[in-house]
Parts: C-alpha cells; structure tokens; sequence
C-alpha cells in the first residue's frame, strides 16, 4: 500500500524549499505566518539578528481573523517605521485566510 505524505509534512517541505531564498533584514524584515488548528499569528523577524521585532495574533481561524491580524501586524510595522517587507507564506496555499492577511496588511500600508 503507499502512503500518502500528510498535508503538514508537504507543508514542511514547500516551506523549507521557501525559506532557501527569502531573508529578513531590520530594513525590510520577514513577515512570517503561521495558521495552527485555532488561531493565526504573524511575526515581523530579522533573520540576521535572529530577532522577532513584532508579532500579531488572534483567535479564530477565518477569513475575518485573518484581516484583522493582517491589520494589526500592519500598524504594529508603522510603529517600527518599517513599510516594506518579505512576505512568508509558510508553505500555505495563498488563497483563503492567507490571502486575506496579505491584503489586509497591503490596505494598511506594507508593501511586498
């Protein structure tokens, strides 16, 4: 019988073969999702200081979590003066609640 990969361990993968390329600096940090079974949560990190400069989370898990921590995280980089940065999927499928975040953060004035 063959056995099929699970859904988080192909996840894994795509975000490793991700990861090879994308890097934060304190300019133009990382914006790095991460979607568990409940909640969502966002991290600005500066992968050469290996610093997490701010995070974001909320409860919920639907396309309306995912706009208001879009949001959240957005102010959070204005306060930190930072307007651009390099957007982390995590090896999620942009659609849904991850492209929701993304255009919420966009509207509120990061750019990637």
């Amino acid at each position: 019988m063959i056995k099929k990969e699970s859904r988080n361990e192909m996840r894994k993968v795509r975000h490793a073969r991700i990861r090879k390329q994308i890097i934060g600096t304190k300019d133009i940090p990382r914006l790095n999702v991460y979607r568990s079974n409940k909640n969502i949560l966002v991290q600005l990190i500066d992968d050469q200081n290996g610093v997490t400069l701010a995070s974001a989370s909320v409860k919920g898990k639907n396309i309306e979590a995912a706009t208001k921590v879009g949001a959240d995280i957005a102010k959070a980089a204005k306060k930190l003066k930072v307007t651009k940065v390099v957007f982390d999927r995590s090896g999620y499928l942009y659609h849904g609640s991850i492209k929701a975040l993304a255009d919420a953060a966009r509207e509120n004035g990061l750019e990637f």
